[in-house]
């Protein structure tokens, strides 16, 4: 199979879907690899390491599009990469699609199979592939959280930890999966106070033994949230529907009611958002105010570490490339369940009922 790697085209996006160790087992195993020129840097991979392991670089994106029959992508397809695809190419990638509108119904007119890694489920029910992506966004969200909340960004002027004498800042995690997990791990560790709120109690029973004394656990509901948002400094929302739009659990009203100069992170925004109040941002402009609150929404949070991204994504996504790269789209869906759900779009259809219960109204299965 022709399987091609472009340089990702989303505003600040460093990272890269394939690094040369995969373009060297997927040549050995009788595949073209195309890179486009310059893909890799963002990553640390120079053009001369993918050559070295037996990829062919290619100039741009019309000549890769053109050849390619495998896209291998980070992020979902930009403007102009959407008038390069056709039925005939499958994308191998994030998508998040009940987010957009736009996505979805421009991805159908062209036609391609769109393999999403965001709904790619293993034997136990996991999500191998949006996993270690999750895992940084969580830390990250801390990272910018506690930046957010110093005076020059506009916050509260607070010390996530607080210092001998005084006390530290209050950190309310929305969801207890990876991402706040991981958010509610690098908090604590910081020395914050968290509250780390889900509905499933069996999830809260087990980090409430993992994870120290400082982290409280709290089930989620709206009496629940409403309290510890209006109390909280910095809030991580960090909810997951895999493939379908983010539930909204901050009103417009309770974010009126916060402390001004507090910090809104919404992990959730590729899915849509978990606040009402959120929309996407990027890396070059990631806040804005509303009420006296600062809100980081920014779309592909890992991609601003892309050493560290690429690694723990393609160290995931791999077997599964090169499993989909010998069998072709038909045959991968059909290995089980867990790799069926990866399938989202083909033909000019929806195939997810995540995604087709989030645009009833557009052609699906």
């Amino acid at each position: 199979m022709k399987v091609g790697v472009p340089r990702e085209i989303k505003e600040d996006e460093y990272r890269i879907a394939l690094r040369p160790v995969g373009a060297e087992l997927l040549t050995r195993e009788g595949h073209s690899v195309l890179v486009e020129r310059g893909a890799g840097a963002g990553s640390g991979h120079a053009d001369e390491e993918y050559e070295r392991a037996g990829a062919r670089i290619v100039s741009g994106p019309d000549a890769l599009y053109g050849e390619a029959e495998l896209i291998l992508k980070v992020k979902e397809p930009q403007a102009p990469e959407l008038d390069r695809l056709r039925a005939e190419h499958t994308v191998f990638g994030f998508f998040h699609f009940a987010a957009s509108r736009e996505l979805t119904e421009r991805s159908l007119r062209a036609g391609y199979a769109a393999m999403a890694y965001e709904t790619l489920f293993d034997a136990h029910g996991r999500l191998p592939l949006l996993t270690p992506m999750s895992e940084v966004a969580g830390r990250l969200a801390i990272q910018e959280g506690a930046k957010h909340l110093e005076a020059p960004m506009g916050g509260r002027g607070l010390l996530l930890g607080g210092v001998p004498g005084v006390e530290p800042a209050n950190v309310v995690v929305l969801g207890a999966g990876v991402v706040g997990t991981n958010a509610a791990r690098v908090a604590a560790g910081m020395g914050a106070n968290v509250t780390l709120l889900d509905l499933n109690l069996e999830r809260l029973r087990q980090l409430e033994e993992l994870l120290p004394a400082n982290v409280s656990t709290l089930y989620s509901d709206p009496h629940a949230i409403a309290s510890s948002v209006m109390r909280a400094d910095l809030v991580v929302g960090a909810v997951l529907l895999p493939g379908r739009r983010a539930p909204r659990l901050v009103s417009a009203d309770l974010v009126r009611r916060m402390k001004p100069g507090s910090v809104i992170v919404d992990v959730s925004i590729d899915q849509g958002g978990c606040i009402e109040t959120a929309r996407p941002t990027t890396h070059r402009a990631p806040t804005y105010v509303v009420d006296g609150v600062v809100h980081y929404c920014v779309t592909n949070m890992p991609g601003a570490v892309g050493r560290t991204s690429t690694h723990a994504l393609c160290n995931a996504t791999l077997p599964y490339v090169r499993r989909l790269a010998a069998l072709g789209t038909k045959a991968f869906a059909e290995l089980d369940a867990g790799h069926a759900a990866a399938l989202n779009l083909q033909g000019g259809k929806i195939t997810s009922p995540d995604v087709a219960g989030a645009f009833p109204d557009l052609p699906h299965v």
